[in-house]
C-alpha cells in the first residue's frame, strides 16, 4: 500500500508532461505567427507612419500587410509540415525496405545502439533477439534510436496552418489599432509601448511552459522586434524625404 501514493503521483506527473508537451507544441505555432504578424506589421506601419504622416496610408499598408502576412503564414506553417509529415514517413520506408532486405546488417545496427547504451553479453543478445523478433518494434527502434524521429511533435498541417494564421493575424493587427484612434505622431509612442510589452509577454509565456529564463527570453524577443521596427521606421523616414 506504500507504493500507490506514489504510482498514483507518477502517473499524475506524467500526465501533466503530455498536457505541457502539447501545449508547447500549439505555443509554438502560436507565438511563430503572432510574432511573425507584429514584428512585419509593425515595422510597416512605421515605416509608412514615419515617411507619409497620412493615417489613411497607414491603415491601408497595415491592413494590406496583416492578411498577405497570415495567408503566407498559414501557407508556410502547412507545407513546412507536411513537408515534415513526408520526410518521416520516406524514412520510415527506407528502413522497412532494409529490414527486409539486409536484416543481418540492421540488427548489428541495433546491437551496436545498445551496446553504446552500457548492455553487454547474454543481456545484449536478449535485446536484440526481442527487438529483432517484431517487425513494428523493430522499425520504431531504428526509426528513434538510429535516426532520432519519432511520431510526437508531428502536428496536422491543416491545423497548423489555421492556427499559424490565426496568430499572424491577431500578432499584425496589434500596432495598427491605434491609428484607428489617434493622428500617427500620437500613435507611434503607444504602439510602441504595447507591442514591446506584447513580444516580451510572448517571449516569457515560451520560457514559462518549455526551459529558460522568462524574463531573459521576453526581453530578447522585445529587442528582436524592436530592432526590426526601428529598421522600419528609419527606412520610412528617409523615404519620406528622398522621394
Amino acid at each position: 500500500m506504500a507504493s500507490l501514493p506514489s504510482l498514483k503521483s507518477h502517473i499524475a506527473q506524467e500526465h501533466t508532461l503530455g498536457v505541457t508537451r502539447t501545449l508547447a507544441s500549439e505555443l509554438k505555432n502560436i507565438i511563430l505567427g503572432g510574432q511573425d504578424g507584429l514584428v512585419n506589421v509593425f515595422g510597416l506601419t512605421l515605416g509608412v507612419a514615419a515617411g507619409t504622416n497620412d493615417t489613411k496610408a497607414i491603415l491601408i499598408a497595415g491592413l494590406a500587410g496583416t492578411f498577405a502576412e497570415s495567408i503566407s503564414m498559414a501557407a508556410v506553417a502547412y507545407t513546412s509540415t507536411k513537408a515534415s509529415s513526408h520526410y518521416y514517413e520516406s524514412e520510415k520506408e527506407r528502413e522497412l525496405r532494409e529490414i527486409h532486405s539486409v536484416p543481418t546488417l540492421e540488427r548489428k545496427e541495433v546491437r551496436d545502439i545498445y551496446a553504446k547504451k552500457g548492455f553487454r553479453g547474454k543481456l545484449l543478445a536478449d535485446i536484440v533477439k526481442h527487438i529483432t523478433s517484431k517487425k513494428k518494434v523493430w522499425l520504431q527502434t531504428m526509426m528513434s534510436e538510429e535516426l532520432g524521429l519519432t511520431t510526437n511533435g508531428h502536428d496536422h498541417p491543416l491545423r497548423s496552418a489555421i492556427i499559424v494564421g490565426a496568430s499572424a493575424v491577431v500578432g499584425s493587427l496589434i500596432p495598427i489599432v491605434p491609428f484607428f484612434f489617434l493622428s500617427p505622431a500620437a500613435a507611434i509612442p503607444y504602439v510602441s509601448v504595447i507591442c514591446t510589452l506584447a513580444l516580451f509577454a510572448a517571449g516569457a509565456a515560451s520560457a514559462k511552459i518549455t526551459v529558460g529564463s522568462w524574463w531573459k527570453r521576453g526581453i530578447e524577443m522585445a529587442v528582436i522586434g524592436m530592432a526590426a521596427a526601428a529598421t522600419g521606421y528609419v527606412i520610412g523616414a528617409w523615404l519620406g524625404r528622398a522621394i
